[in-house]
């Protein structure tokens, strides 16, 4: 009798295993001649060669699915099993506009017209500025295409940046370390990602370096390759911070700007280096700017009246 052992690296055993094992149970009756044992993030299989030969083909697709998804079920494993290939077995894109699926399978889509421009000039440029008002879904489209590279192997890591600029608190006086006084501007990051990545898994990129979040500063010197960077909260960039980082760009390297003009909260005289940016840039080749307002806003109903009030005592200044 042979045997194959199937290293599960990819997803958590529990999650591919199923509740109570119901999962192994199911592959059990699929393949009656195999004795299947599942223990740790290991599958053991034994049996003839040919069967062997068969089950570790259906588990390779059945685990490409599961990374792709975040998602396997009962449903899921009979689809594969009983297909003859990929085509058979996964669902439709449908209009396309789903970007990548996150945890629990849920479809992070383009939600509006700029959102798809958005998505569509990233796939056209490696240089894309996302610029308007809150709640217009720039961070988190911006964070879904990062993820959807790093998934299709497009690139080998995420690097996910911000100024640490207070907005009207101060920095010196929050308890604990630089780590524990940065994570809190960096939140809306992590909250993106816990959508899309499920928590063990991220836990691993974190630690492994494939994911990096981190304040502006820490750019500094580096060469950025292979990588989806996204800089979040741009405006709050001076003209010296936003050069550094456009000139961080490596090879294989995409690029995601995105900002609020109307969100400054620089010292008073100090131009954004966002503002600036998108003038100076505004004619180069493989640079993309898209212009989100509030038609775009995907929050709470009254995030639009809020902007559109703003905006009013605003223009009157």
């Amino acid at each position: 009798m042979n045997e194959l052992i199937i290293e599960l690296t990819e997803i958590s055993p529990r999650d591919f295993f199923g509740l109570e094992n119901a999962n192994i149970d199911l592959l059990k009756k699929y393949f009656p001649k195999l004795k299947l044992v599942a223990r740790g993030n290991k599958i053991k299989a034994y049996g003839d060669d040919d069967l062997l030969e068969e089950f570790d083909r259906r588990i390779a697709m059945l685990l490409e699915h599961a990374t792709k998804y975040n998602k396997i079920d009962e449903n899921v494993i009979e689809r594969v099993l009983l297909s003859r290939n990929k085509e058979e077995y996964e669902a439709p894109q449908g209009s396309g506009e789903t970007i990548v699926h996150g945890v629990s399978g849920k479809p992070i889509k383009a939600q509006t017209a700029n959102q798809r421009k958005l998505v569509s000039s990233m796939s056209k440029n490696d240089m894309v500025f996302a610029v308007g008002p809150a709640g217009t879904g720039k961070t988190y489209t911006g964070v879904a295409l990062a993820v959807k590279a790093l998934k299709d192997k497009e690139v080998k890591r995420i690097i996910l940046t911000r100024p640490a600029v207070e907005a009207g608190e101060n920095l010196g006086f929050l308890p604990g370390d630089l780590k524990e006084k940065l994570d809190p501007y960096m939140q809306p990051l992590y909250d993106a990602l816990r959508d899309m990545i499920p928590a063990e898994k991220l836990a691993s990129h974190i630690e492994n370096g494939i994911i990096q979040i981190a304040p502006l500063a820490f750019m500094r010197g580096r060469t950025l390759d292979n990588a989806f960077v996204i800089l979040d909260e741009a405006q709050n960039t001076t003209h010296a911070q936003m050069k550094m980082f456009l000139t961080r760009m490596g090879k294989n390297a995409k690029f995601m700007i995105t900002g609020d003009p109307g969100q400054i909260d620089l010292p008073r005289r100090v131009i954004s280096g966002l503002k600036e940016a998108l003038l100076v840039l505004k004619d180069v080749k493989g640079v993309g700017m898209i212009y989100l307002d509030d038609k775009d806003v995907i929050r709470h109903r009254l995030v639009k009246e809020v902007i559109a009030a703003y905006k009013n005592i605003e223009n009157v200044d």
